[in-house]
């Protein structure tokens, strides 16, 4: 049995549905909070809802009680847990960093607390993030290396999350897996995301704010894609004969410049949009880039979708989830 954390989630609700049509028993929680609209979380959850093996809890991981109440009943079933939930957003990070502690280490603490005597537990897999790797990302982006160079509560947190389960596996030998993610993109993403903040701005004909005046570069990556290497992962060490702490990499590793994704939206839609170029904001990357031959060799990590084809999938239900 799985359960996964941030189901109502971009990459939650992918994992969570993949897994379902696998007939693969799913608990999922989310404390479906307003960072944005909770009304794809909804939507998301519809969908998963119809398949007789989810089950969903809305949970917040920060109250232990509820989380205990509605869990217990699971613990001793539940042997593979991807923990997905957490406060997204770099920008975000720096007007409200408290939320960040709470959302993305007290809350992991939690999940920890509960599960670490855990025997039957074989593997928690959780989410880190690229931001992690700070400006020496291009060069450095490596996952084997130790990283002590963010520049954001965002990145910190996540970076904190990596070196709490290095204790919880220490001291209880729980194995776990940290997944640092790419510029995730793809249908039912996150509205606040820059591509879909895009899509809707040129429909209702408003200004898009370019950051960093464009020059930005990212390894955008096409969400089923997360998903493939995500099953990857799950598959060769969610094994109960498995002894592993580690983190990867999950993207793609061509890198991006953000006026070369602006172009090929404006082609496929076939309008031109109105820009406001605006400088570079604090805690911002100007390049990421997966490195990934480490991944490529441990785990066989594949990219299938290039951008051109992510990108007409995206405009397609774009297209058919906002008419």
């Amino acid at each position: 049995m799985y359960l996964v954390t941030g189901a109502a989630g971009f990459i939650g609700f992918h994992l969570s549905l993949f897994l379902l049509r696998k007939q693969k028993s799913v608990i999922g929680i989310d404390n479906i909070n307003n960072y944005y609209s909770k009304k794809i979380k909804f939507d998301r959850l519809k969908i998963l809802k119809k398949y007789p093996k989810f089950k969903f809890y809305k949970v917040d991981l920060k109250n232990r009680k509820s989380f205990a109440k509605n869990i217990n009943k699971y613990k001793n079933k539940i042997d593979i847990i991807i923990h997905l939930a957490g406060q997204a957003g770099v920008r975000y990070s720096i007007i409200n960093p408290i939320t960040y502690i709470e959302n993305n280490i007290i809350s992991y603490i939690n999940l920890l607390e509960f599960f670490k005597k855990d025997s039957n537990l074989k593997l928690i897999i959780y989410a880190s993030s690229s931001s992690i790797y700070g400006e020496h990302g291009s060069k450095k982006s490596i996952s084997s290396q130790t990283q002590n160079d963010p520049i954001s509560i965002y990145s910190t947190s996540k970076l904190t999350m990596e070196l709490i389960s290095k204790v919880y596996n220490h001291l209880y030998k729980i194995n776990f897996i940290g997944i640092r993610f790419f510029s995730v993109y793809g249908p039912w993403g996150r509205p606040d995301m820059f591509y879909l903040k895009f899509l809707r701005n040129i429909k209702l004909n408003k200004k898009i704010d370019i950051f960093n005046y464009g020059k930005h570069y990212r390894s955008f990556t096409y969400i089923d894609d997360v998903i493939l290497n995500l099953v990857k992962i799950i598959n060769k060490f969610g094994k109960k004969n498995t002894s592993i702490c580690d983190v990867f990499n999950i993207g793609n590793p061509t890198s991006i410049h953000l006026k070369n994704l602006i172009n090929i939206i404006e082609k496929k839609i076939g309008i031109k949009a109105k820009k406001r170029f605006i400088k570079k904001q604090p805690g911002d990357l100007t390049l990421t880039k997966s490195l990934i031959t480490r991944e490529r060799k441990i785990f066989g990590h594949q990219i299938k979708t290039n951008l051109n084809n992510g990108i007409d999938k995206l405009i397609n239900w774009y297209n058919n989830y906002y008419k």
